[in-house]
């Protein structure tokens, strides 16, 4: 009975990581639109990061697009520290750390924290919400 509920319990958290891990997978491959079908394809979708708001999923993409149009730009993306807070049976805040490897002239070497809210809908488990600084 233990081991059913703790299966529960982190099956989700498991379907969550492995959000993730396809993000990872996408940005070191350089296909970003690959990396936003993790994000909720929907207008109420944002972003916080240092500029500001961004709301809605094409103008999320397009920030991305331009912050990091080249390979070089995007670089090498790895995270760690990851925390997973289920907020019920279909929400789950995540609290982690992101680096990026880059050459010098793709903009130096990056790392921050990042929060993000994801909600489970019928395409699976979507980023709501981001914010990474």
């Amino acid at each position: 009975m233990l081991a059913l509920l703790l299966c529960l319990l982190l099956a989700p958290q498991d379907d969550v990581r492995g959000v993730l891990a396809r993000q990872v997978e996408s940005w070191n491959k350089g296909d970003i639109d690959a990396f936003m079908t993790t994000y909720l394809d929907s207008p109420e979708l944002t972003f916080t990061g240092r500029d500001g708001v961004t709301r809605g999923y094409r103008p999320v993409l397009e920030r991305y697009r331009k912050r990091y149009s080249s390979r070089e730009a995007m670089g090498t993306l790895r995270f760690s520290e990851i925390e997973i807070r289920m907020l019920g049976d279909e929400a789950a805040l995540v609290l982690g750390k992101f680096d990026l490897t880059r050459t010098e002239t793709g903009g130096g070497n990056a790392s921050g924290r990042f929060t993000l809210v994801f909600r489970k809908t019928v395409q699976g488990w979507k980023i709501i919400h981001d914010h990474t600084s």
